[in-house]
């Protein structure tokens, strides 16, 4: 037998061709059984809350929905369901659990903001793409910005509380100024990350719509009594109160509808836009005007009102606003794993990155790398508003923008 003239080194270069072929195997093998493999998804929600339940429903109706029609490109959706029990501490564990018990592809949900920003360094350090689905705050798309290299795996597939201010402001100039004919309004929220940036909103913005701002106060969400409130707020004499509530609304809606203070209910009660507050209120939520991400019977979309109709046939209320944001974001997710041919994460943050889709919401892409709100959903004309309903007869009616519009305005016998 002839001897190599690389001697030992010829072994090691054997052994290395050898370990190349192999490894090259394995790793063609891997992606082909990765290829055939679920995608898996989490959803990150409060189950209590009828909004974090919201999240909950809604991705299962949507990856339901996908599987039943193959799923993505063959592969099936395994939805991994999580609770955070409304704590930052419990969301942060539950998004390790997903990511390393899991192995989801993404995480979808939340809609508490002090719960939202301590999972944005998880999904950086764990690289997994983040859409968030129902928390306002403008620091969420803030850190993505900032530090674009680090946080680029965060999503915002909601409004930020400044757009938030600017949709509600849009409404009182086209309806409350124009149509009623108020001139005076009062801003009332509760104390939270996300109504920081949103009164900053309303007192820029109210004033250019033609409301004269009256007074403006922020209070404890442990706040039982509202009743020196309301007398402080009566005696400004505002036409309208512009509020601010999203885990409140139930005692300050209660109290306005029994205290009969005379002016009308306006702006932001996210528990309003639930199906089921009707009945939690005993009815006192009749008038209460919220915005929200669209209503029973309004079409932003031809996708709008069959989502609707489904997740009340299957769940048994009108869907919140975060379900239909949620229910879009699982088939953006979607799009972007067939773009990116893959669910490895810095592909998919590319994929995202190109989305442009027409969901139950309307026109859904996300802001560029320059912008302040870096991978936030896009506001204005052409993309996402949402909309303004009020409770009329015990039904949510959508009575801003005029396009969707299916009731008119009005206003509570107790107020002039």
């Amino acid at each position: 037998m002839k001897r190599s003239r690389l001697g030992g080194w010829g072994v090691l270069l054997s052994a290395a061709v050898v370990a190349a072929a192999v490894g090259g195997w394995m790793a063609e093998t891997g992606a082909r059984a990765q290829s055939k493999g679920p995608v898996r998804i989490g959803a990150l929600g409060t189950f209590a809350h009828v909004d974090g339940i919201a999240i909950i429903n809604a991705a299962t109706l949507a990856v339901d929905e996908i599987n039943a029609a193959g799923g993505i490109d063959g592969r099936p959706v395994v939805l991994f369901k999580y609770d955070d029990h409304a704590s930052a501490a419990e969301a942060v564990r539950a998004f390790q659990r997903a990511v390393e018990r899991d192995r989801v592809d993404a995480v979808i949900g939340t809609f508490i903001s002090e719960v939202t920003l301590p999972l944005e360094p998880w999904a950086a350090r764990l690289h997994r793409p983040f859409i968030v689905t129902g928390s306002a705050s403008n620091d969420i798309t803030k850190l993505i910005h900032d530090d674009y290299a680090r946080y680029r795996f965060v999503f915002h597939q909601w409004l930020n509380s400044e757009f938030i201010g600017r949709a509600v402001c849009d409404f009182a100039r086209d309806v409350l100024v124009r149509k009623l004919g108020y001139s005076r309004a009062f801003v009332m929220s509760e104390d939270a990350a996300w109504t920081m940036p949103l009164d900053d909103s309303y007192l820029r913005c109210l004033p250019a719509a033609g409301l004269k701002v009256t007074g403006h106060i922020r209070f404890s969400p442990d706040t039982t009594d509202f009743t020196p409130i309301y007398n402080k707020i009566e005696a400004t004499h505002p036409n309208v109160i512009i509020a601010g509530w999203s885990h409140t609304g139930l005692k300050p809606t209660l109290q306005w509808h029994n205290l009969q203070v005379p002016a009308l209910l306006a702006g932001v009660s996210a528990q309003a836009g639930d199906g089921t507050f009707w009945k939690s209120t005993n009815g006192a939520t009749e008038t209460v005007v919220t915005q929200t991400a669209c209503g029973p019977g309004a079409a932003l979309s031809p996708k709008s009102i069959p989502f609707s109709d489904a997740y009340i046939k299957r769940f048994g209320s009108a869907p919140p606003y975060d379900a239909y944001t949620t229910y879009d974001a699982v088939y953006v997710l979607k799009q972007a794993v067939q773009r990116a041919r893959s669910t490895d994460p810095d592909p998919l943050v590319g994929a995202l990155e190109k989305t442009d889709y027409v969901g139950t919401i309307g026109r859904v892409e996300f802001y560029g790398r320059d912008s302040q709100f870096t991978h936030g959903l896009k506001y204005g004309k052409g993309y996402f508003t949402g909309v303004m309903i009020q409770w009329q007869n015990g039904r949510q009616m959508t009575i801003w923008p005029a396009q969707t519009a299916n009731a008119k305005p009005v206003v509570p016998a107790f107020v002039k």
